[in-house]
């Protein structure tokens, strides 16, 4: 898809259903319709949840080469919030995403998300998309809070690897990057540490937290 996001710089529209399936989303009851999603970034995926949406699609490609300037950061950021966040809670999301020729790899940065339907960009498009949805797994990226620290757990490369923060202003930092934030209003060591480890992703002005945070597990917390 080429069309820019259907947003304003408040608004994310989305379109839900009740059920995974594709056939069952096409009973009656099931649609949810067409939804603005104009609160807070961190609460949409909430709000969508509550509402019984198990299934979420966004009507035009997330756009990583639209982030020239804040508002375009801002829109790509927004969606990719709601990509990140509906994936923690295992809800099927149907996305397109445009990387950046510059950037073909950016894909493996957010192989931890949803697969899209679509992939433009990478150098290999089609194998690309063939190995991320093959490799797909809830829990591949996640970050959680413990009692004086943040870890990040990551696997998007294959083997585990494992990191933990006990300094507040990392911590700080990814409250700061969840949803998008300017690159200059993060620590400088904590946003160079993460990025040589391609948890944030950069989108023009902004530096964008990858990793999210599951709301559903699908196996013991502790295995995981």
């Amino acid at each position: 898809m080429d069309s820019a996001l259907d947003t304003t710089a408040d608004t994310l529209r989305v379109t839900a259903w009740r059920d995974y399936d594709e056939a069952a989303c096409a009973l009656p009851g099931m649609s949810l319709g067409s939804l603005d999603l104009t609160g807070p970034e961190a609460s949409e995926s909430d709000r969508l949840w509550e509402l019984g949406a198990r299934r979420v699609a966004l009507p035009a490609a997330v756009d990583l080469t639209a982030t020239g300037d804040l508002a375009g950061a801002r829109r790509t950021a927004r969606a990719l919030s709601l990509v990140r966040d509906l994936t923690a809670r295992a809800v099927l999301v149907e996305w397109d995403l445009r990387l950046d020729p510059a950037r073909p790899d950016d894909w493996q940065a957010l192989s931890h998300l949803q697969p899209p339907r679509t992939l433009r960009g990478a150098s290999e498009p089609d194998s690309a998309l063939s190995t991320w949805r093959n490799g797909h797994y809830l829990g591949k990226c996640l970050w959680r809070n413990g009692p004086g620290f943040l870890q990040i757990r990551d696997r998007r490369w294959g083997n585990l690897q494992r990191f933990t923060a006990d300094e507040p202003h990392y911590r700080h930092a990814v409250g700061e990057l969840s949803y998008g934030a300017p690159q200059d209003s993060v620590a400088k060591d904590a946003l160079d540490d993460f990025t040589e480890e391609k948890l944030v992703l950069h989108l023009g002005p902004l530096a964008w937290w990858v990793p999210y945070r599951v709301s559903r597990w699908t196996q013991e917390a502790m295995a995981v």
